[in-house]
């Protein structure tokens, strides 16, 4: 097996099939690929429409909501190819995306992941690579603090705003809405540490890859689509701390600045 493909669903069916129709659609030329839907407990026959529309596609149903680094470590167990693709149910694939991604892994042996430039539905370009976070940063991303200098001089170097976007290079970290993955990276340094619900269990595994020796690239010859919410950023700042997903965010912050530190 070349390539499989993992698609992790939580009460996004609509998304999660136009997904897996891009996927279909999508020019391969020759290599051989599966693709795995796997699904939160959505409770919204996710599991049924999948299995009658692509009756191909292997679907996983888990008896709870696992989180997004967990959920998604379920199907990279059940994948059987040399690179994994871990595709949010929001992005949309071009004709060439994995081929133009498998062709640069295969000869650049020494890059764990790669990712594509991501574009939102406007075609603007999206940001999805980073230099590693600092204290404040999520602060100053979500609060007005980030309106004076400093913060806007940090977001900026944690942006990479000096970067274009139009060349491949290494980068710290990927945006994890998809990532083209080795699997022997990735059996290299474990999979996504589930002790992040949500948030930061991209940031981790990219940083454990460096760790490795392994490298992280930005490859914006590929090209996605991703439909990106950001559902943490949509809350007003001064109700960011009473709000589920804002709180998940701040816990998965203090756990990697627990287990990494702040340098």
């Amino acid at each position: 097996m070349d390539i499989s493909i993992v698609i992790l669903n939580y009460k996004s069916k609509g998304f999660t099939l136009n997904c897996v129709k891009s996927i279909k659609e999508a020019d391969l030329a020759g290599l051989a690929r599966e693709i795995i839907v796997v699904d939160n407990k959505s409770d919204d026959s996710i599991g049924e429409i999948v299995t009658w529309q692509y009756p191909e596609v292997f679907f996983i149903q888990n008896d709870r909501n696992l989180g997004m680094g967990a959920g998604n470590n379920v199907g990279i167990s059940r994948a059987r190819g040399e690179y994994i693709v871990i595709m949010n149910p929001d992005t949309i694939v071009f004709k060439d995306t994995f081929r133009q991604l498998y062709d640069h892994m295969k000869a650049n042996p020494k890059i764990g992941i790669a990712g594509p430039k991501q574009y939102n539905p406007d075609r603007t370009v999206q940001d999805s690579c980073y230099r590693w976070p600092k204290l404040m940063t999520p602060l100053f991303r979500r609060t007005p603090l980030g309106k004076n200098s400093l913060a806007r001089r940090e977001l900026d170097r944690y942006l990479m705003r000096d970067f274009d976007r139009k060349s491949a290079r290494e980068v710290d970290w990927l945006l994890g809405s998809f990532l083209f993955c080795r699997a022997k990276a990735l059996r290299d340094v474990g999979l996504f540490d589930e002790r992040y619900f949500m948030y930061f269990e991209d940031t981790d595994l990219c940083r454990r890859l460096w760790q490795s020796g392994w490298k992280v690239v930005y490859y914006p010859e590929a090209e996605i689509i991703h439909n990106h919410l950001r559902q943490s950023a949509q809350i007003a700042w001064y109700r960011f701390f009473t709000k589920k997903i804002a709180r998940e965010h701040l816990k998965s912050w203090a756990k990697y600045v627990f287990k990494w530190g702040i340098k």
